[in-house]
């Protein structure tokens, strides 16, 4: 299909797993929900450093809402310093 998208939401807590797969040129951020119907959203076409900085940011979330903090004490730069950060998990590529 030509020039079509389709946009989906999944709640940060229905997230299961984040994955990358990589190719040559391109890399591909894989999200697994625990509720969406076809249980995995792929986001194609992004630079390997895009995938793995979404990948930090989202699982940083995950941690954020697993603690029950609060973002809203953040500034956007400081909750972007926060999220890379609680994203401890290394990502071997």
């Amino acid at each position: 299909m030509l020039f079509t998208s389709q946009v989906y939401s999944v709640d940060i807590r229905y997230i299961s797993n984040i994955l990358i797969n990589t190719s040559i040129f391109f890399s591909q951020l894989v999200i697994i929900s625990k509720t969406f119907e076809e249980n995995e959203i792929k986001i194609r076409n992004l630079r390997q450093s895009e995938a793995v900085y979404a990948r930090r940011i989202i699982e940083g979330l995950r941690t954020f809402e697993n603690k029950k903090l609060s973002t809203s004490e953040y500034s956007k730069d400081e909750l972007l310093d926060q999220l890379e950060r609680l994203s401890t998990t290394e990502i071997v590529l």
